[in-house]
């Protein structure tokens, strides 16, 4: 039997979408499972016993596929799921300029997408709702992450040149998309809570990409001022290279992004700050705190796209250091 599985985007949902592939294999014991997705995520998961082959787009095939699922709702997915040759069809494909639903319990998600009061109600996490897209029982599956041999010495070598060996060590990205400008707590809170935290002890690793670099480099000013002197993954560095460091960590704080599911892969005790999107729609898997702003019901989902330096600074350092 061969399974066609698209998830494409965003790089975090990428990794929530893998007990899906984890139930169709438990299902079809003897299936082929081939994944289709977008950049370097590829390699996160290329090494998952349950996926026989991952490919990024552009990808075309002849293959015929007993089931295709499609879990993506953008319109290269849409297209692709249209375009491959499957006897059974699951998700979403484009009617048209619009995502349509192939199947009845694809629907559901769908409607969170375009119902304002649908998406405020909702209470399904996103896992919850993809297992309803591929008509699968769900039982709270969770996805872990697999280090190789070379991620686990480049972590060990990083913190041994960091003398961080015996450290408790608390890992901080607050990154996030251009689409949801205040999904990020904002830098004052983030100084006072590296602050409040390497007077308990902690040494702190600051995460962070490419679009997080000049925040960083004002941020380092400012502790440098104060003498206090914390740690930086490489900006540049590669999805397994970022993991690698977080593995490192005996705690992360994250806004809802890839540093949430990457951590939460990873086996990691997480603490989320949700300012501007749905607490209810992440699955903790007992393992994730979750920290929701009193604002957050004045933004979302109507005003997600909105910045707001008030909303960004409503939960406090003190709060989430508690919880830690």
């Amino acid at each position: 039997m061969k399974i066609c599985i698209i998830k494409l985007g965003a790089d975090g949902d990428v990794l929530r979408t893998l007990p899906l592939a984890n139930a169709l294999k438990k299902k079809h014991p003897g299936a082929e499972i081939t994944w289709i997705t977008r950049g370097d995520i590829a390699t996160l998961i290329d090494n998952l016993p349950y996926i026989d082959k991952v490919v990024t787009i552009p990808y075309s095939t002849k293959e015929v596929f007993d089931e295709l699922y499609n879990f993506d709702t953008e319109e290269a997915a849409l297209d692709l799921a249209m375009s491959i040759n499957a006897d059974k069809k699951y998700g979403f494909y484009a009617d048209g300029e619009f995502a349509a639903a192939f199947n009845l319990g694809a629907e559901y998600y769908l409607n969170t997408m375009f119902d304002d009061e649908l998406k405020k109600e909702n209470k399904k996490t996103y896992q919850e709702m993809m297992f309803m897209a591929a008509e699968l029982k769900y039982e709270k599956e969770r996805y872990e992450l697999i280090l190789t041999e070379k991620d686990e010495k480049y972590a060990e070598k990083w913190k041994e040149e960091n003398n961080l060996t015996n450290q408790n060590i608390i890992g901080i990205h607050m990154g996030a998309g251009s689409r949801w400008p205040s999904k990020a707590w904002h830098p004052d809170c983030v100084k006072e809570f590296i602050v409040k935290a390497k007077k308990k002890g902690y040494e702190i690793i600051l995460f962070g990409g490419p679009n997080e670099i000049d925040k960083h480099e004002q941020l380092n000013k400012q502790l440098e001022q104060d003498r206090i002197t914390i740690y930086h993954n490489n900006p540049h560095n590669s999805k397994r290279g970022f993991a690698a460091l977080v593995s490192l960590c005996d705690y992360v704080v994250c806004s809802d992004s890839l540093a949430l599911h990457v951590s939460l892969g990873l086996g990691k005790k997480t603490v989320a700050l949700f300012f501007v999107t749905s607490p209810d729609e992440v699955e903790g898997y007992g393992i994730l705190k979750k920290i929701i702003s009193p604002k957050l019901k004045e933004f979302f989902p109507e005003r997600s796209d909105v910045y707001d330096a008030e909303l960004t600074k409503s939960i406090s350092a003190g709060e989430v250091l508690e919880e830690i």
